[in-house]
């Protein structure tokens, strides 16, 4: 019986072509997101729970969560624009013998997201 042939792989792979970078770094992102709702959760519900939505707003809007809140934003609007952009790998849409054009179903999506956010942002801001 011969033995399968793997090759090891160093812990930087991912640092030797762009794209693989930007797999990870999308990857990780989503660990920052994911991070933050659970931050956010967790400091409404011990909010609620003892009724000092002082303190809580108090820390939102010091310098240091505004911050983390600006580096959150621009991690998530990555991770948002790199889903986007890999929609059309995804989503492979054909229209009678002819695939529909990638653009299209990036551009659709990139539209659909701009609506529903400008949505969210009106109703929360109303």
């Amino acid at each position: 019986m011969t033995k399968e042939l793997t090759r090891p792989l160093p812990r930087t792979w991912w640092l030797r072509k762009a794209p693989y970078f930007q797999f990870m770094i999308r990857e990780l992102t989503s660990l920052v997101v994911f991070a933050y709702a659970l931050v956010l959760i967790w400091g409404l519900w011990s909010a609620a729970g003892t009724g000092a939505f002082s303190g809580l707003y108090d820390f939102l809007s010091s310098p240091l969560s505004v911050w983390l809140h600006a580096v959150a934003l621009v991690l998530a609007l990555y991770h948002t624009g790199t889903w986007i952009a890999l929609t059309p790998k995804v989503i492979v849409l054909w229209r009678d013998d002819e695939q529909v054009d990638p653009d299209f179903i990036a551009g659709v999506n990139a539209i659909l997201f701009l609506v529903l956010s400008g949505a969210l942002l009106w109703l929360v801001l109303a």
